[in-house]
């Protein structure tokens, strides 16, 4: 699944007990008539793919929904649901990044010893 919208806002990473277990939010926000504020979770090694992005920018996110059962000490069961990001990409296009570099303009030097017979060996 999918989700895409502009980024609201990102969090620090924050670490929990002695195993060392990192987690770190983002809240998107949709684009359709009624804006959704998404809060979505990027767990472990996948904490650092939000290291490249800002507030503002537009993005899609690939995303896993997770549920779990939790039995608290009253003996009731309580579910929790979460979202969780695996990969995040930008929508933003920039058309510099997209082209490759120029080379110098002294690159390239005139050829000025052509000779128009040495094109008759040409294979069209």
């Amino acid at each position: 699944m999918e989700v895409q919208g502009k980024i609201k806002m990102i969090g620090e990473t924050q670490t929990f007990g002695n195993n060392g277990f990192r987690k770190r939010e983002i809240v998107v926000t949709t684009e359709e008539q009624y804006p959704q504020h998404i809060m979505i979770e990027f767990v472990q090694d996948k904490t650092d793919l939000l290291n490249n992005f800002s507030a503002g920018q537009n993005v899609k996110i690939s995303i896993n929904l997770r549920g779990r059962e939790w039995l608290n000490p009253q003996g009731e069961t309580k579910y929790f649901n979460s979202i969780q990001g695996w990969r995040i990409e930008s929508l933003e296009s920039n058309p510099a990044a997209d082209m490759p570099p120029m080379p110098p303009e002294d690159a390239f030097e005139p050829a000025n010893d052509l000779n128009v017979e040495d094109n008759d060996d040409l294979p069209f």
